[in-house]
């Protein structure tokens, strides 16, 4: 499997294979590869201000365990089920659910979701239809949330959404079928190919029982 790091590939692995043959210092490329959505992951999931220790923990975690990680499977979506983990474990801890607000401030900070040379009247209605969206993902059980969360925010194919929650594929369709009709009932407007992927493009295989 191989991911793109800013402008190079970093074939995963070659690296995981450097890194099992006592060069733990190429375990580098996998952090910076996925860094960034691992973060994203994190506060969607309710982490907060405590996403970069979330994170951390997690690549540390998945470092220590690389000895069980299967050959030939891809690192993203194994790294981003610890960082689910890593998540629920910090929120219940601490005693506390991140609300809407800190939710929507975090996805915001971690990545820019409209262009900067978007028409601020566009700009504004995207802003609107996310906290909406967010605010009724609220309203959806663990399970429904988290698949949307995984599918559309973090923009993970149906195969890596599978991996990443250790669920078969059938169940994400199922589920995400679920989800997506509970989310046009909160949001008579909802329309997931708009609102949840923030290039305007609609993947494949959300639909189905």
């Amino acid at each position: 499997m191989r991911t793109r790091e800013g402008g190079r590939i970093v074939d995963e692995a070659a690296v995981i294979a450097r890194v099992r043959a006592g060069e733990p210092e190429a375990y580098a490329d996998l952090v910076r590869a996925h860094t960034g959505i691992a973060l994203r992951a994190a506060r969607a999931l309710g982490a907060g201000s405590d996403a970069e220790d979330v994170v951390q923990q997690a690549f540390f975690k998945a470092y220590c365990s690389l000895g069980r990680f299967r050959d030939g499977a891809a690192f993203r979506p194994w790294l981003l089920s610890i960082v689910a983990n890593e998540t629920r474990n910090t929120v219940r801890t601490a005693g506390r659910q991140r609300s809407l607000a800190d939710r929507e401030a975090a996805l915001v900070e971690a990545e820019p979701l409209i262009p900067p040379a978007a028409d601020p009247a566009v700009a504004a209605l995207e802003i609107e239809r996310r906290v909406a969206l967010l605010g009724a993902l609220e309203q959806l059980s663990e399970e429904h949330r988290l698949v949307v969360t995984y599918r559309y925010l973090l923009e993970m194919d149906e195969p890596e959404t599978a991996a990443a929650l250790g669920w078969p594929r059938g169940t994400v369709k199922s589920r995400l079928s679920r989800a997506l009709r509970k989310l046009g009932r909160l949001l008579p407007e909802f329309d997931p190919g708009e609102s949840l992927d923030r290039r305007g493009r609609r993947r494949g295989g959300d639909g189905g029982e």
